[in-house]
């Protein structure tokens, strides 16, 4: 097969590699589109802190091209996508069902070939069949199973007003599984104009730009000078991350689900407002529960299938296989206004 793969010097090259062996219990899928993941293109920009050379990609969706003779939940030809964490079935938290927190997982596009190759495979348990979707669509599952899990584990509250800061793929993401989870409105946050443009367009009732208005008076404004019942942090940044402290009403819940590249240091305002305001601070990672790889895969699919969440217009740009190296400028460089960044790895020029 043919891949884009990161090099000892941290370039992308696109090279012919062996397929990839597959035992009696997994399944080999011809991949057709797979998304960036801003976790990859931080890792990228700060030093890939794994071995390298390696295939990355773990956003994918593709054609079952081969099955091994113990699987039988899909068969030739399926469209499907596949969980991209691997657990160990054995460390305290994955007898617990607590797959997320496993002591010694490892990752298809970080341990094992990825999705910027054209085939992967993955054990079965993993591979989920997603119908009809195409497969650019089905390539945003992933993303919408991290939304889902922290939308999910936050509790929302039917007529709850929710903030959500930062607009990108997860942050409209996260909108949407808001909505469909019964928020009464969401109040979007980005510091791009397009971004926000984007977000009004998907469903949020309100829009702020924090670089152009009083972030906190605006939010209390639009609350009736209570503040927000959920605020959720998808953007990562220093900034949000303090900022969400600051804009939930009293017994109100904070949702983190954007890494942290920094140290964060806490005003005294912020840090004080979770015990004055009694709130309830909880973090997200990644996107599983059990049974194995949980109902946020399969309710991220089933909501796209029914229509109840649609995620037209999400991809920006698509790149081919040896793009690669391009698709990662306009990502870091900030070149254009980007959503979600695809590549395309059957497609070589």
């Amino acid at each position: 097969m043919k891949a884009a793969q990161l090099n000892e010097e941290q370039k992308f090259e696109v090279v012919e590699l062996p397929d990839p062996e597959m035992s009696d219990n997994e399944v080999r899928i011809k991949i057709y589109a797979n998304g960036v993941c801003g976790s990859d293109s931080h890792k990228i920009a700060d030093g890939w802190p794994y071995e390298l050379p390696v295939v990355i990609g773990h956003e994918f969706s593709g054609e079952v091209l081969e099955v091994g003779q113990n699987v039988t939940h899909v068969k030739l030809g399926d469209r499907v996508v596949a969980a991209p964490l691997m657990p160990c079935y054995e460390c305290e938290y994955c007898e617990q069902g607590l797959y997320g927190m496993c002591e010694n997982y490892t990752m298809i596009g970080t341990h094992r070939s990825g999705g910027f190759g054209q085939q992967v495979v993955a054990p079965a348990e993993n591979v989920l069949p997603v119908g009809d979707m195409d497969y650019q669509t089905a390539a945003l599952i992933e993303p919408l199973a991290v939304s889902m899990h922290g939308v999910m584990n936050v509790d929302v509250q039917l007529g709850d007003t929710v903030v959500v800061l930062g607009m990108g793929a997860v942050g409209l993401l996260t909108m949407k599984c808001l909505l469909v989870a019964g928020a009464k409105e969401v109040i979007a946050v980005d510091i791009s104009t397009d971004k926000l443009e984007e977000a009004k367009a998907h469903g949020a009732a309100h829009v702020i730009n924090s670089l152009e208005e009083d972030l906190e008076a605006r939010v209390f404004e639009i609350t009736k000078g209570l503040g927000a019942d959920i605020v959720m942090e998808c953007a990562g940044s220093a900034i949000t991350q303090e900022q969400a402290l600051l804009l939930a009403k009293k017994k109100g819940k904070i949702g983190y689900q954007g890494i942290a590249y920094r140290d964060i240091t806490l005003k005294r305002k912020a840090f004080e407002n979770i015990f004055r305001r009694e709130l309830t601070v909880k973090g997200f990672w990644n996107s599983y529960s059990a049974p194995f790889p949980g109902k946020e895969w399969q309710n991220a699919i089933d909501y796209v299938n029914q229509g109840r969440i649609d995620l037209s217009g999400m991809v920006t740009h698509t790149f081919s296989l040896n793009q690669a190296t391009e698709m990662f400028d306009l990502i870091l460089g900030r070149k254009e206004s980007f959503n979600k960044v695809m590549i395309s790895p059957q497609e070589v020029e």
